[in-house]
């Protein structure tokens, strides 16, 4: 899941923080599977799992992301959504938990077509030889090597403008970019980091792109808005959701009204008082799988939290 850039000092949460809410977050994540069958719905998994993590007296990095088939990330339900699972997805879980601003980042693919596990396989051990090689001192263009090569060896391609990032403190998306492929970048990871890997493969030519479907902002600035609907919905996300993304589906009770809410989520949008995560799909229509964990740098290899 993408968020703001990060800041240039990346502060990162301590050991203990980062294993804690690895951990909810990797037992949310295993919930979702379990809970993604045919023709259940969307919805009720997203608000499942996010209940499942408060009622754990734990907070929400992001809104749980169930992005299907082509779509490589950041769909989420929308309010009142429909949508259920059929047996034929291809169906993207990404998600973490948050607390005193330590951030989880995990994500998994469920086949439920039975037909692609080829390409779940690709993701899949692109992650485990991306874990194999991280460690202090390594490029980044090194984990992206391993990532593509893994890829490939599968016959699928990776995605080339999606990748991981090192985590910070309320900054999901920190300093550091960690490629899927071989970019040239040079930049070194150093012990103690906190680095989200996230190979995504792909049947498709490796490239995505914004749909104009849009269901998760984060706040950005105050601004001035005309409507009482913009008003008051920006009081309550600079109230609730000052720093993590959140979802339009959990303002739907502030207005009792969906097209009220849309219009001022529109409204902000506009003004520049939210930063819109638009879903993201590939951009020759083949689909898509995720695989991703986060790990703590060490001297001689990594600890992946996410278990």
């Amino acid at each position: 899941m993408e968020t703001r850039d990060g800041n240039e000092r990346g502060e990162f949460p301590g050991m203990d923080a980062a294993k804690e809410i690895g951990q909810i977050s990797y037992k949310a994540l295993q919930k979702a599977k379990a809970m993604i069958k045919p023709g259940v719905k969307l919805i009720d998994v997203a608000e499942s799992v996010e209940s499942y993590v408060k009622e754990s007296k734990y907070g929400i990095a992001f809104p749980l992301n169930l992005s299907i088939n082509n779509e490589a990330a950041h769909y989420t339900p929308s309010i009142d959504d429909a949508k259920v699972f059929s047996e034929k997805d291809v169906v993207k879980v990404d998600f973490g938990a948050a607390k005193d601003g330590a951030l989880g980042d995990c994500a998994l693919t469920v086949d439920l077509s039975g037909n692609m596990q080829g390409l779940l396989e690709a993701s899949e051990e692109a992650l485990k030889a991306a874990i194999s090689v991280a460690k202090a001192g390594v490029e980044v263009r090194d984990i992206g090597k391993e990532i593509e090569k893994a890829i490939i060896a599968k016959g699928y391609q990776p995605i080339r403008n999606l990748g991981g990032h090192t985590v910070g403190l309320h900054e999901l998306h920190s300093s550091i970019f960690v490629p899927n492929y071989d970019n040239g970048d040079e930049t070194v990871l150093e012990e103690g980091m906190l680095v989200a890997i996230e190979p995504f493969a792909t049947t498709g030519k490796g490239m995505v792109t914004e749909s104009d479907v849009c269901e998760i902002y984060s706040y950005d600035a105050g601004v001035q808005v005309r409507t009482k609907e913009a008003r008051t919905l920006l009081g309550l996300i600079q109230k609730n959701h000052p720093t993590e993304p959140f979802a339009v589906r959990w303002l739907a009770s502030a207005l009792g009204s969906t097209f009220s809410t849309y219009a001022g989520i529109s409204e902000l949008s506009r003004n520049g008082a939210l930063m819109p995560y638009p879903t993201l799909v590939e951009i020759s229509g083949g689909s898509v799988s995720q695989a991703e964990a986060e790990v703590i740098i060490e001297k001689d290899g990594c600890e992946v939290v996410t278990k």
